[in-house]
């Protein structure tokens, strides 16, 4: 199961004790794999900036997980065709990410635990935000070039009627430079190829006999050329119309079609180049995202507990991966634990507004308790 359940409880007459009973209670009967949740000894503060920060940090979760959403789903949209690689390039320090929360150790580097509980968070704030808008602007780029690109792709397939020509026809299906005699194009549907071989020179006056020639086909027509005086062309495209003969408007320029080619080997090679890069970048930046999500999870448990359970800070937290078929079952075991903590807790509805208790989470238990959902990705 992706989820996990990220709780504490008050320490007993030790926090090994409060460790013990819960998972006692939770693995003998399967409900759930545990783990203890290491979280180092951070600067309390007044309980006033508790009771701000608390609502602060809700928040600041929020976004955060946002942003490793984003991350996450911007990487499987770049690697498009190989999507099951997605996944291995979801990293948290190099380890895949239930490895780290699992074994989640708090960075003292990045996360300095000398600094009040509000510069932390503001460190991880201004991290997080830069990601996501580096983020918007290397995606901007991106899409923006692969969507010319596959404009331009576009065009060189589908229907005859409307793809471009240009790799399709030749100098020589041509008469150029001519004052008075020009080709054009006609798109014709297969099933009338005889109706075509048999009318086109009477189409209209000055078409020049036995002229046609048929240079391309697809499954559905055939194009072909003809050619005809200058002065005829509005004539012999209307009565082509009439007998459902496609006129393409198509003139042969050299230099057009040579600088659409050169375009999309340009757009292309372009393409190849930031790719490399691009997967990097999102690799380091979505581990760091990531890192910090878990590192505010951890603020959050800190901050709730001590609102909770009072100073001085005693309490032991907890990673809980609950068994997916014993969900209800896992709730039930935590109620009876930990109902004596608060008896006014059975559930409590999120929309009662508790200064200093976070309810966003939708439901409200007598001990602390934060979701970490790692379903991160939504393939279409």
């Amino acid at each position: 199961m992706s989820e996990f359940w990220l709780i504490s409880a008050p320490g007993e007459k030790t926090c090994q004790q409060t460790w013990d009973k819960m998972n006692v209670a939770t693995t003998q009967t399967g409900l759930s794999n545990n783990h203890k949740f290491n979280i180092p000894e951070l600067k309390v503060g007044t309980l006033d900036v508790l009771v701000g920060l608390s609502d602060e940090l809700a928040k600041l979760d929020s976004f955060v997980e946002s942003v490793v959403r984003k991350v996450a789903q911007y990487m499987a949209d770049v690697l498009e065709d190989s999507r099951d690689k997605v996944q291995e390039n979801l990293l948290a320090n190099g380890v895949d990410l239930v490895t780290y929360v699992t074994r989640f150790q708090w960075d003292m580097a990045k996360y300095p635990i000398k600094q009040s509980l509000k510069n932390i968070s503001e460190i991880m704030s201004k991290q997080v935000s830069q990601i996501d808008n580096d983020l918007k602007a290397r995606a901007s780029a991106y899409n923006s070039l692969k969507g010319n690109l596959q404009s331009l792709e576009r065009k060189n397939v589908g229907s005859l009627l409307t793809r471009s020509l240009a790799d399709i026809v030749k100098k020589e299906d041509f008469v150029l430079d001519s004052e008075y005699l020009t080709t054009l194009l006609v798109v014709v549907p297969k099933t009338s190829y005889p109706e075509w071989q048999k009318t086109y020179e009477t189409l209209s006056e000055m078409v020049v006999p036995r002229s046609t020639k048929l240079l391309f086909e697809d499954q559905d027509s055939g194009l072909f050329s003809v050619t005809l005086f200058r002065k005829a062309i509005d004539d012999f495209k209307h009565k082509a119309r009439e007998n459902k003969f496609t006129v393409r408007d198509f003139q042969y320029n050299e230099e057009e079609m040579k600088a659409d080619k050169e375009e999309m080997t340009r757009l292309s090679t372009d393409k190849k180049k930031q790719f490399g890069p691009l997967v990097r970048w999102l690799k380091v930046n979505f581990s760091e995202a990531f890192i910090a999500w878990i590192h505010i999870k951890a603020l959050r448990v800190f901050t709730e507990s001590v609102l909770r359970y009072g100073l001085p800070v005693n309490f032991q937290a907890m990673l809980l991966q609950p068994n997916k078929k014993n969900v209800k079952k896992l709730r039930e075991v935590l109620e009876d634990l930990y109902k004596h903590l608060d008896s006014s807790a059975t559930v409590i509805d999120a929309s009662m507004d508790i200064p200093g208790l976070n309810l966003s989470q939708q439901e409200y238990y007598p001990y602390v308790y934060y979701k970490i959902d790692f379903n991160l990705l939504d393939f279409k």
